[in-house]
């Protein structure tokens, strides 16, 4: 297996397990001893035969003995030489290794550096340690570079080495008969010639095209950075061409992990957006789900608003379900002011249609009502029912500038958030334009952190789905900046790899741009279809997960179980994202209900955290 595409934790375990360099050491003190024998052997045979010929036998046959002898003694004298040489380079490759060892990254700094990623990870709640996750990731690239040099000096050390060693055939070359036979022609020889023309010199890891400088694993043409499917692209893991960035699949976007085409952003999906996790064309803010040319976060199905928290078209402010309005909190089409319930009104937390004024309960009305014109209000200017507040155009909230129902906070335009600027439904953070998240400025649904289009993602700047990490526009992967499918790792364009910087599929390692036949990558698997590290099951990345029913797709994360698609830590149930869920559809930290977005929640549609109550926002009802 090519060193160079096995991660630190390979090389370094590698490294540093066995014996070290003490055998052949051991080796070379034999080696010294062989030598000295070999010398006081020729040394003697010499003598004897030489007293021998020169002394009481005399004659012919003394002569023939003599001549058969000479050779015998000199190939002891030559193997004396070998001897000392093979101890010579033994010592020489016990220092090569040592030299290696102390150039190669110990395994407890490698466990340190991915043990820090999970702690982070974990804690990442609402996307706050984006630096110090990207700065980690960075430092493990890092480990693994140096990892990857330590053994390439390694190999060019011990290949000189070995180039140091004298053939043993030359020195038996000169004996007589069948040994000389032998050693030109046997088995011997054959490994000889085998180990000296092994392989030495490639040390790059290869491009599929032209003008790829410094870089490795692209299928393309003159990309500045790797794993890339396409051209000119200056980033890695990218499926297109012209993007100056990560993880991106389209053209020439500015960015990481965007779906589309000409972002300036991470995360998005569609074309020409300024932001992050825009679902949709146009928009400059973030979090914005399908609509177009929106100014601001979180808003929802339209085009054109500037403000946050909008769902429909055209408004001026925050929290309206409509379009045209100008104002904050209305629900309904064209009014200016705050929290009414109507169209065309004028003022605020009137009921009705057509009305100047506030506090107005009916249509076509002129003047001051009461302070709220719903019931059940404790407050003043709403237009709903029951809300605990002001400028409330929906039902049972507790806020203020709500045009949904049942929320905890400001300017929701959806229902049963807890939070702000958010159109969608049951999420716990702001911003959001998708429903069931737990963080801020998602535009896709079930999001886990920040800035993330896609959907069922867990980390920031997702335009893909079903991802543990950051900067994929792929789906189900571990890891950050991946177009393709199914990867444990980074910056990797196709499927189902574990490492990084790879274009094609199936590869365990860096930099390859090949398809290998499979079934999984990484290591320890039982299924088909998985990367990374012992998961069961089919279609899963990241590590110690287990799919064990019928969905087609797989886990991403970490110990995740159950029988379809979790996302994140140690999750259970079926479709949770985030850390140790065990219903089905839920968004944060220990859910056990279902539809639901926070933090220890037992109950149904609910958002915030401990409520174990049905459709709940806010925290401990």
């Amino acid at each position: 297996m090519n060193f160079m595409m096995l991660p630190p934790e390979v090389n370094s375990a590698l490294m540093f397990t066995g014996a070290g360099s003490a055998p052949t050491l051991a080796a070379a003190t034999a080696w010294d001893g062989l030598a000295a024998e070999l010398g006081e052997a020729a040394e003697a045979f010499s003598s004897v035969t030489s007293g021998l010929a020169s002394g009481s036998w005399q004659g012919p046959a003394a002569a023939a003995m003599a001549a058969a002898a000479a050779p015998y003694a000199g190939w002891l004298s030559a193997a004396a030489t070998r001897a000392l040489g093979a101890a010579t380079q033994a010592k020489a490759a016990a220092a090569v290794f040592e030299s290696a060892q102390a150039a190669t990254v110990h395994p407890e700094l490698v466990l340190a550096n991915r043990n820090q990623l999970v702690s982070l990870v974990l804690s990442n709640l609402f996307g706050q340690n984006a630096p110090a996750i990207a700065a980690t990731e960075s430092t493990y690239e890092e480990l693994w570079a140096q990892d990857v040099a330590a053994m390439v000096g390694y190999h060019g050390g011990a290949s000189a080495v070995a180039a140091q060693l004298a053939p043993w055939q030359q020195a038996i070359q000169a004996l007589p008969g069948r040994v000389a036979e032998m050693a030109t022609t046997g088995p011997a020889a054959s490994a000889a010639a085998a180990l000296a023309s092994g392989p030495a010199a490639a040390l790059g890891i290869g491009n599929n095209g032209s003008g790829n400088f410094l870089s490795i694993g692209n299928i393309g043409n003159n990309n500045l950075g790797s794993g890339n499917t396409g051209s000119a692209n200056l980033g890695g893991g990218n499926i297109g061409n012209g993007n100056l960035g990560s993880g991106n699949t389209g053209n020439v976007n500015l960015g990481n992990g965007n779906n589309g085409f000409f972002n300036f952003g991470n995360g998005n999906l569609g074309d020409t957006n300024f932001g992050s996790g825009n679902s949709g064309n146009l928009n400059l803010g973030s979090g914005n789900r399908f609509g177009s040319g929106n100014i601001g976060f979180g808003n929802r199905f339209g085009d054109g608003n500037f403000g946050s928290g909008n769902a429909g078209s055209y408004n001026f402010g925050t929290g309206n379900n409509g379009s045209f309005n100008i104002g904050s909190g209305n629900n309904g089409d064209s009014n200016i002011g705050f929290g009414n319930f109507g169209t065309n009104n004028l003022g605020f937390g009137n009921n009705g249609s057509n009305n100047i004024g506030f506090g107005l309960s009916g249509s076509n009305q002129i003047g001051i009502g009461g302070l709220n014109a719903g019931i059940g209000n404790m407050g003043f200017g709403n237009a709903g029912d029951n809300n605990v507040g002001f400028f409330n155009s929906g039902s049972n909230n507790i806020g203020f500038f709500n045009s949904g129902d049942g929320n905890f906070g400001f300017a929701n335009a959806g229902s049963t958030n807890t939070g702000f600027w958010n159109s969608g439904g049951t999420n716990t953070g702001f911003g959001n334009g998708g429903s069931l998240n737990f963080g801020f400025a998602n535009g896709g649904v079930e999001n886990m952190g920040h800035g993330n289009a896609g959907s069922f993602n867990m980390g920031f700047g997702n335009g893909g789905g079903g991802n543990t990490g950051f900067y994929n526009s792929g789906t189900y992967n571990t890891g950050f900046s991946n177009a393709g499918e199914t990867n444990t790792g980074w910056e990797n364009s196709g499927n189902v790899n574990t490492g990084g910087y790879n274009s094609g599929g199936l590869n365990t390692g860096i930099g390859s741009p090949d398809t290998q036949a499979g079934p999984n990558s990484g290591f320890g698997h039982s299924g088909s279809g998985n990367s990374g590290f012992f998961n069961s099951g089919d279609g899963n990345s990241g590590f110690q997960n287990s799919n064990t029913g019928v969905s087609a797709n797989g886990h991403s994360g970490v110990r995740n179980s159950g029988d379809a698609t979790n996302v994140g830590f140690s999750n259970s149930g079926s479709n949770n994202t985030g850390i140790f869920n065990t219903g089905t559809f839920n968004t944060g930290i220990a859910n056990s209900g279902s539809d639901s977005s926070g933090l220890l929640i037992s109950g149904t549609n609910s958002s915030g955290a401990l409520n174990s109550g049905d459709d709940q926002s806010g925290f401990n009802n």
